[in-house]
């Protein structure tokens, strides 16, 4: 997938293209129909597939009293847009500039310059433009006069629970610990991604070393506790990101996410995976993404170290059972 980080770098004879506009926080199953709309479109009409997002949620610009916690960061977006199928990306910069666009102008400047736009899907919740005064309608009218259909797609709701699939729900399912509805809702294996860092080595002494992932990673945390899942390794930071796919190597793993309230020496919230049966496996400095495949319980503070070690272990054999 080709990445843009402004439309004036796209080429001049970019296009014919069919394109997506939208935060894609979480890049979730509401997403993915739009996404998924706009293949099909760019299949017929011998076109690429664009996203166009931000590096950011507006709102933290906006109004960031009121900005949600994203649910991945501009890394994992693209890794997942990629995997949807766009064929090329424009990310943003959601700046004083960008806000200040009027919708026609932000029309001109992203869509009817370079990137060739014929076709371009939004959701029903759509807006643009300098404090939000453009809607698909809008949209819609400013197409006609550059030359793009625009299409709206409707909102993808789960039938149980008669909800809008959204940003929002997923977030309060992670912050449940909920995992197995916020997979659902994303459609794939919620996620953190980073670097991984020394730690206290607390877990090396136990016989479970873990790798730490670094405090300013990208992904929205779940719920204290411990979690059955995975450790993607995408080598070490500086690797050149485009082979990452094809390099990175997928390692079972119990995850643990708190304070070490057993000891009670860790002052923020940390990530740490215990890698299955692996004891020597030297990850510092690497890029690693840690999935969540399922919470196996709580996080609670023991009486001693043997008690600790007794529940570790209680706590591997049942994240190798979830995994199977």
């Amino acid at each position: 997938m080709i990445v843009f980080r402004d439309p004036a770098d796209i080429p001049a004879d970019f296009g014919p293209s069919v394109v997506a506009i939208g935060k894609f926080d979480g890049v979730h199953t509401g997403h993915r129909a739009v996404i998924d709309r706009a293949r099909i479109d760019a299949a017929t009409g011998g076109s690429q597939v664009v996203a166009v997002t931000f590096d950011r949620n507006p709102l933290a610009l906006l109004r960031p009293e009121i900005c949600p916690e994203s649910l991945i960061g501009v890394h994992q977006k693209l890794a997942l847009l990629a995997e949807a199928g766009v064929d090329a990306t424009v990310v943003l910069r959601f700046d004083e500039t960008l806000a200040s666009l009027s919708p026609r102008e932000f029309v001109e400047h992203v869509l009817a310059d370079r990137i060739g736009a014929h076709v371009v899907l939004v959701g029903e919740d759509f807006r643009f433009g300098h404090r939000g005064a453009g809607d698909p309608a809008t949209l819609a009218e400013l197409g006609r006069e550059f030359g793009f259909a625009v299409q709206v797609v409707e909102d993808v709701r789960a039938i149980d629970a008669d909800r809008r699939v959204s940003s929002t729900w997923v977030r309060e399912a992670l912050t449940d610990g909920d995992i197995v509805t916020a997979a659902k809702l994303l459609g794939r294996h919620p996620s953190v991604w980073g670097e991984v860092v020394h730690g206290l080595k607390r877990g090396r002494a136990l016989g479970f070393p873990t790798a730490n992932l670094s405090p300013d990673l990208e992904g929205f945390v779940p719920a204290e506790g411990v979690y059955a899942g995975w450790l993607v390794d995408e080598g070490p930071e500086g690797a050149d990101p485009a082979a990452a796919s094809q390099r990175s190597i997928r390692y079972p793993a119990a995850i643990s996410i708190g304070t070490n309230p057993t000891f009670d020496d860790v002052a923020v919230r940390q990530v740490e995976a215990y890698v299955l049966d692996e004891t020597d496996l030297d990850l510092y400095g690497h890029r690693v993404e840690v999935q969540f495949a399922a919470r196996i319980r709580g996080m609670t503070a023991f009486s001693g170290v043997d008690a600790l070690i007794d529940q570790i272990a209680d706590d591997v054999a049942k994240v190798r059972a979830v995994l199977g």
